[in-house]
């Protein structure tokens, strides 16, 4: 497919290049017409010359647009063709393992019937495998319902305590929002950080909220909602009309600014925070480097945990014990045991470049993903290899894993894909004009809720946070 790409780059630099040039052909019609007065006759521009600039700047923002729209659509073609191209490959390939298996099997001469029957069952084996390639997807995947309402792109999205059928989202845009997972309608937005908020997570027990920000904060505030009702109440103030929910005037969107505890200590962005087991403990990760283990009552700083050489990009607990890992831009994740009074460390350097997030499941394994294009599964049983290596076309962000062992990869490329621990994969979920994200995918997660029809979570870069049904296909 390099050819392409080659086109779609070729056709992106010739659009790039031609407004490049008409930019430079009106800024010098500009300077020729206006001129540019000396700094002792005057310090500022004037006001004609201003409003050429801004109609200027305004033209490139429009080619760039149409740039950008162009490029995506080149893109679409080629993904479409890769995948055409793999299924091809993959199809021919498996009947040509199919014949040579074959060939050998009836070219060989047995002697006795224990080795025809060695050999029969071998073959039945081996042609079992190569066919059930050819089944369809083992995963039904279809698109339940949307959530917007984010002004900026949406880092992280988490799932409530089963019982409690809400989400959450965390956004570049300032806020972090708490959404109705059947209605669609936010309950209530958090408006307490300073910068963005990268991270947020639902306390195990009580109506509690974890959020990391850019500002260097990690905050926890109470989300004491009626979650049984698509509208929420607060005694907090109000959004200005200019934030009621577009979809609907008379609801408008309860807000909070202010913390029930503030967490600091980093001075750098905080990426992820996360409970430890037990809830009475928080730990937050940072890109200045470490990760800061705090006191929930007192919001205390409890252990400050270094030996990461470049930014933290995610940390995760273990869901029963008091375990943590810390993913970083140094290609290594640390795995952190709190259960001991001095604290030990695993470094773990599996990956060529950024670790993105690494997770535990409910099997004791810990699975990480990276900006190198892979996911692996770790036994933390013995971590010295990985016991699955799942390769793909993209770079990785922030994965989740089932309670029954579905890894849903959130790719830069815009697809989520589904692999088992094994390292198999299971389906994609659709992409399209009409459904699936139209930029970066960055984080997705699983819901153990019965009562909710939606079991899997996705959000990105295109405001938007997606809630879909992935169930295994009825077999005939």
């Amino acid at each position: 497919m390099s050819i392409n790409q080659n086109i779609s780059n070729s056709k992106v630099q010739k659009s790039k290049k031609s407004a490049i040039m008409r930019l430079q052909g009106d800024l010098i019609d500009a300077d020729l017409n206006m001129g540019f007065r000396s700094d002792m006759e005057n310090d500022s521009l004037s006001p004609a010359y201003k409003i050429r600039l801004y109609s200027l700047f305004r033209q490139i923002e429009k080619e760039f647009d149409v740039l950008y729209q162009e490029n995506q659509s080149l893109h679409d073609k080629i993904d479409l063709l890769n995948e055409k191209l793999e299924r091809d490959t993959f199809d021919k390939q498996d009947l040509v393992d199919l014949d040579n298996n074959l060939s050998k099997a009836l070219t060989k001469k047995l002697s006795t019937s224990s080795q025809k029957s060695k050999t029969a069952h071998k073959l039945k084996a081996q042609t079992s495998k190569i066919v059930s390639s050819f089944k369809a997807p083992q995963f039904n995947c279809c698109l339940i319902r949307e959530y917007t309402g984010h002004k900026d792109g949406v880092w992280e999205v988490s799932v409530a305590r089963p019982g409690v059928p809400v989400i959450g989202t965390a956004s570049a845009d300032h806020t972090a929002c708490i959404w109705h997972i059947e209605s669609g309608k936010c309950l209530l937005q958090y408006q307490g950080h300073a910068g963005s908020v990268n991270s947020i997570r639902f306390h195990p027990a009580k109506d509690l909220v974890l959020t990391a920000s850019g500002d260097s904060l990690a905050h926890i505030w109470q989300a004491a909602l009626n979650w049984d009702t698509p509208k929420g109440h607060s005694s907090e103030e109000e959004l200005d009309g200019d934030e009621i929910d577009e979809k609907s005037d008379t609801n408008r969107i309860s807000s909070l600014r202010t913390p029930f505890q503030e967490l600091s200590g980093h001075c750098g962005a905080v990426c992820a925070a996360e409970w430890l087991s037990g809830a009475d403990q928080v730990i937050t990760a940072s890109w200045d480097r470490l990760a800061i283990l705090h006191d929930v009552e007192t919001g205390a700083l409890l252990t400050t945990l270094t030996g990461h050489d470049s930014e933290l990009n995610h940390t995760a607990t273990h869901p029963s014990h008091k375990l943590a890992v810390t993913s970083s831009r140094d290609t290594t994740f640390r795995l952190w045991d709190f259960r001991e009074p001095v604290h030990s460390v695993s470094v773990f350097q599996g990956h060529t470049e950024s670790v993105t997030s690494a997770v535990f499941t409910r099997e004791d394994k810990v699975v990480s993903s990276s900006d190198d294009r892979t996911v692996k599964v770790w036994d933390l049983r013995n971590m010295r290899s990985p016991v699955a290596t799942i390769r793909v076309d993209s770079a990785v962000n922030r994965l989740s894993v089932s309670s029954n062992g579905i890894i849903a990869i959130p790719h830069d490329n815009r697809h989520v894909r589904l692999f088992d621990l094994c390292g198999q994969r299971l389906a994609r979920l659709p992409r399209s004009s009409r459904q699936g994200h139209s930029r970066m995918v960055a984080a997705t997660a699983w819901s153990d809720d019965p009562i909710s029809s939606a079991n899997l979570f996705t959000c990105g870069f295109d405001r938007r946070v997606l809630a879909w049904s992935v169930l295994a296909a009825l077999k005939d």
